[in-house]
C-alpha cells in the first residue's frame, strides 16, 4: 500500500518532467521514465533541481485518491455518517464564541443546543416514510442538500430567532438521515458481513467528533472574517459554513450510487434491481456486467411487501399510513409493551444524561479558562465555584461583559475528551458480542454515573479534564450497546417502528439534557449532577429485565 501509494504524486511528476523534456512526447514506461529523471533529469545534478509541480499531477492525484469513494458504499453512508456529527456537535463549540453576537444566556444556549432534537423528532417520521415509498437514494440527496443550505444560511443569519429557524430545519434533515442512511446501507449488505459493516459505519460517529474538535481548535480562535455595519461573519461562522461541506459531497456522490435492490424489489422493479446487481458484481469481480450468473430472480410469495399493481400507487400513501398506526399500536400492546415501555426509559434516561453534560464539556471548560484568567492563574475551584463566578460577576453577568475569546486551551480539552471516546469504541466493536449488550451498558451507566456525581467534586480544571475524559470514554460504550439492544429486541415486523420510537424518547431525553439540566446547573449547582448519576444508573439498570440478545437469532 506505502509502497505505491505514497509514490504516486512522485510518479505522476516524473512523468511530467519526461513529458515536457521530449516535446510532450508522453508514450514511456514507468522504467524510461525513471531512468531520464534520475540519469538525466533532475535528479542526476542538483542544480537541475526543480521544486515547480505542474497542476496536473495535483489532479491525477486527486483522480487516484477519489476513484477509491464511487466503488465503495461504505465511503458514502461514512461521510454523510461524519457530515452528520459535524453539524451535531459543532454546537457546543460554537456556543462559547456566539454568546456575545447573539447576546446568549445559559437559558437560550440550552435551546440552540435543543432546537436541533426537536427538528429530529419531527423529521424522522416524515423523511423515513418518504424514503419507503419514492427510495432511500432520493430522499438521502434531498436531505443531504437541505442540510447544506441550512447549515449556509444560519451562517448568514444575523440574529438569534432566524439562527434557531435554521437550526431546527437542519434536525428535521438530521431526524430523516439516520434512519434513512441507515437502512440504504444495511440494504446492501451480505447477512455474514452486515453486522461488521454496520460497527464500521457507526465509527464513524467518534471520526466526526474529533474532526469537529479538530477543525473548531484551527479556526475559532483565529480573527478572521468580514465585520461591516449590520453584517457579521467572523471565525465561528467560517467553522460552521465548512462542516456543510460533507453534506455537499455526500449529495453529488449519491448521484453516482445505485438505489438500494431491496427497495427496488418490493416496488416490484425486478430488471432495475438486477441492473443494480450487475453492477455490484462487475464491481467486485473486474468482470463484466453481462457475465453475472443470475438471470431471474424468484420472488418470495409476500404480495403484501410488494406494488404488484401501479394502479394500486394512489392508495399506497394511506395503506403506509395505516400499517405505521397498526405496528405502533402493536409496540403498546402486550407482550410487546414491557420492551417498548422500558426501552423509551433507557433512551430517554440515558440521553437525559449524555447531552446534558458531553454538549456542554466545552463550555465548562471555557467557564474554567475564564474564572483563571480572572483569579492571576488560579485553578484551583469546584464546577459550582466557577459557574457562580461567570454567572454572577464574569461573562454572563451583563452582557457588556461578554467575551467571545475562546483561548486554544479550551479546544484542546475538548479534543482530549472527545478522543478519549476512540479506545472504548474499539473495545466495544471487538467485545460486543463476547461481552454482551447487557455488560457494557450496565458497566457505561454506573461508571458514568460515578463520574456525574464526582464532577460535583472536583477542585481543578485537570481534575475536571480527566473525569470529563472517562466520562466520554464510557459512555460512548453504552451508546453503542444500547443502539444493538434496542434493535435487536424487537420482533423483525415491529423493528423499525420500535427503534423509531424509542429515537423519538432519546431526542426528547436530549432536549431536557440542555435545557433543564443547564439551567439548573446555573441555579442549583451541584444538583444536576447527581440528577444525571441517578438517571444513568438507574436507567442502565433497567436493561437486566429485558432478554439477552447476544448471539442470539433476531426474532
Amino acid at each position: 500500500y506505502y509502497g505505491l501509494m505514497m509514490w504516486f504524486p512522485e510518479l505522476f511528476n516524473r512523468f511530467d518532467e519526461f513529458s515536457r523534456s521530449h516535446n510532450g512526447l508522453e508514450e514511456a514506461s514507468v522504467c524510461q521514465v525513471t531512468d531520464f529523471v534520475v540519469n538525466t533529469g533532475s535528479h542526476s545534478h542538483a542544480k537541475l533541481c526543480s521544486d515547480k509541480i505542474e497542476s496536473g499531477v495535483f489532479l491525477e492525484s486527486f483522480i487516484t485518491v477519489a476513484a477509491a469513494v464511487p466503488s465503495n458504499v461504505i465511503a458514502v453512508v461514512g461521510m454523510d455518517t461524519l457530515g452528520r456529527q459535524f453539524f451535531l456537535v459543532s454546537m457546543s463549540f460554537i456556543l462559547p464564541s456566539a454568546q456575545c453576537d447573539l447576546e446568549l444566556n445559559t437559558h437560550t444556549k440550552g435551546w440552540l443546543n435543543s432546537i436541533i432534537f426537536i427538528g429530529m423528532m419531527a423529521g424522522a417520521y416524515l423523511w423515513g416514510s418518504v424514503a419507503d415509498s419514492i427510495g432511500r437514494k432520493k430522499v438521502l440527496i434531498v436531505i443531504s442538500f437541505m442540510n447544506a443550505l441550512c447549515i449556509l444560511a444560519s451562517t448568514l443569519t444575523q440574529s438569534y430567532t432566524f439562527f434557531m429557524l435554521f437550526r431546527f430545519l437542519n434536525g428535521a434533515a438530521l431526524g430523516g438521515s439516520g434512519p434513512v442512511i441507515w437502512s440504504y446501507f444495511a440494504e446492501f449488505q451480505p447477512k455474514h458481513k452486515r453486522g461488521s459493516m454496520l460497527s464500521s459505519m457507526a465509527a464513524f460517529w467518534t471520526l466526526g467528533n474529533l474532526f469537529v474538535a479538530s477543525l473548531a481548535w484551527i479556526i475559532i480562535p483565529q480573527s478572521i472574517g468580514v465585520r461591516v455595519p449590520g453584517f457579521l461573519f467572523n471565525s465561528w461562522r467560517i467553522f460552521l459554513a465548512i462542516c456543510s461541506i460533507p453534506s455537499v459531497i455526500v449529495a453529488f456522490l449519491l448521484f453516482m450510487l445505485p438505489e438500494s435492490p431491496k427497495f427496488l424489489l418490493a416496488r416490484n422493479k425486478h430488471e432495475e434491481a438486477m441492473q443494480v446487481f450487475r453492477h455490484i458484481y462487475a464491481i467486485n469481480s473486474g468482470k463484466d456486467p453481462s457475465f453475472y450468473p443470475v438471470k431471474s430472480l424468484l420472488m418470495e410469495d409476500k404480495p403484501h411487501h410488494i406494488v404488484a399493481d401501479p394502479k394500486k400507487c394512489t392508495s399506497s400513501l394511506k395503506t403506509m399510513v395505516m400499517e405505521i398506526l397498526e405496528n405502533t399500536r402493536l409496540l403498546f400492546t402486550k407482550p410487546i409493551l414491557r420492551f417498548t415501555m422500558i426501552s423509551i426509559t433507557i433512551n430517554l434516561t440515558f440521553h437525559i444524561g449524555y447531552y446534558g453534560l458531553m454538549m456542554w464539556f466545552p463550555e465548562l471548560f471555557n467557564r474554567f479558562d475564564e474564572f483563571s484568567r480572572s483569579h492571576n492563574g488560579l485553578e484551583e475551584a469546584s464546577v459550582c465555584q466557577v459557574t457562580d463566578f461567570v454567572v454572577n460577576t464574569g461573562s454572563h453577568s451583563h452582557a457588556k461583559l461578554c467575551s467571545d475569546k475562546i483561548e486554544s486551551g479550551v479546544f484542546l480539552e475538548s479534543f482530549i475528551t472527545v478522543a478519549a471516546a476512540v479506545p472504548s469504541n474499539v473495545i466495544a466493536v471487538v467485545g460486543m458480542d463476547t461481552l454482551g449488550r447487557q455488560f457494557f451498558l450496565v458497566f457505561s451507566t454506573i461508571t458514568s454515573g460515578i463520574c456525574a456525581i464526582v464532577m460535583g467534586f472536583v477542585r481543578s480544571k485537570r481534575q475536571n479534564l480527566i473525569v470529563s475524559a472517562i466520562f466520554s470514554s464510557v459512555i460512548s460504550c453504552g451508546n453503542a450497546a444500547l443502539d444493538c439492544l434496542i434493535t435487536e429486541i424487537f420482533p423483525t415486523n415491529l423493528r423499525a417502528t420500535g427503534v423509531a420510537v424509542s429515537m423519538v424518547a432519546a431526542r426528547l431525553g436530549g432536549i431536557i439534557g440542555n435545557i433543564v439540566i443547564a439551567t439548573l446547573l446555573d441555579l442549583y449547582c451541584p444538583a444536576p449532577t447527581f440528577i444525571v448519576a441517578f438517571l444513568l444508573i438507574g436507567g442502565g439498570m433497567l436493561c437486566l429485565f429485558l432478554p439477552n440478545t447476544t448471539r442470539e437469532p433476531l426474532s
